[in-house]
């Protein structure tokens, strides 16, 4: 699975740990992230990340 980084802050969305702070379990994908999920380092959306 691709990884996703924040263009506002440098954060990676890595699936294989996904984001358990914010209950987002490892496996899932950027793509099935629900759309109200923001960076959890800065609160950016998720059209504020890139493919890396």
């Amino acid at each position: 699975m691709d990884k996703w980084q924040c263009k506002v802050c440098g954060y990676v969305y890595d699936p294989a740990a996904g984001d358990p702070d914010n209950n987002i379990a490892p496996g899932t994908s950027f793509e099935s992230l629900p759309d109200n999920w923001v960076c959890p380092t800065c609160g950016a959306g998720k059209d504020e990340f890139e493919k890396v």
